[in-house]
């Protein structure tokens, strides 16, 4: 989830040497960074929920489990984000600790300042990805999900959930049931979330571009 910022324009190179130095998490977009908010606890909760389940599910195998905090690169988009989880099953990325590529599932927990760009720009640079095969895009404040998959002819199609519903996950073969994907979740709001962001919002970024 990322709070767009002012700046100038970056290069991706630019960008990774400038992060490296900074205490507050940032995503780039073709020459632009946005500033990462903080979230509310129903946010924070629900994406544990599912890196917990997924780990818990992938353990022994190839695949590995990231939450929040590693860099996935879009080179198609010329992009960094930072999912909320994701999985990724290839040895080129567990060569690398830093940055991954190849990711196979990735889930966005939504929030009301971040829903149209997860849904919009985000989800568009995703799909450009050649190892994805599936996007969960969840919404805690109606415990609701959108579970995007790509189909043997190229197109992604939408499963959606109900209010409360688990997921069946088929690009890692686990189903999280209810119970365990909405587990301690409080029950949220549009209003209570951004309430919450609006205080835990990172400052923003106002930096030339590094020379």
């Amino acid at each position: 989830m990322a709070q767009a910022a002012v700046a100038t324009r970056f290069t991706a190179d630019d960008f990774l040497a400038w992060d490296s130095a900074q205490t507050v998490r940032h995503e780039y977009l073709r020459g632009e960074v946005f500033a990462m908010a903080g979230a509310g606890e129903a946010h924070v909760t629900l994406a544990l929920n599912i890196a917990m389940a997924l780990r818990q599910h992938l353990g022994g195998t190839p695949c590995r489990t990231f939450i929040t905090d590693m860099k996935l690169r879009v080179e198609a988009a010329d992009a960094f984000f930072y999912p909320d989880v994701m999985v990724t099953c290839s040895a080129a990325d567990a060569a690398d600790s830093l940055v991954k590529r190849e990711p196979t599932l990735i889930v966005e927990v939504l929030s009301p300042s971040t829903a149209a760009f997860d849904r919009g720009e985000k989800f568009a640079a995703y799909r450009l990805l050649p190892t994805l095969r599936e996007v969960l895009l969840i919404d805690p404040a109606t415990r609701r999900s959108d579970l995007y998959r790509l189909g043997a002819d190229g197109l992604w199609v939408l499963h959606p959930t109900g209010p409360d519903e688990g997921v069946t996950l088929q690009s890692v073969g686990v189903a999280i049931g209810e119970s365990a994907l909405w587990a301690e979740v409080p029950p949220a709001t549009a209003a209570s979330e951004q309430a919450q962001e609006d205080g835990r919002v990172a400052p923003p970024v106002v930096r030339e571009r590094p020379r």
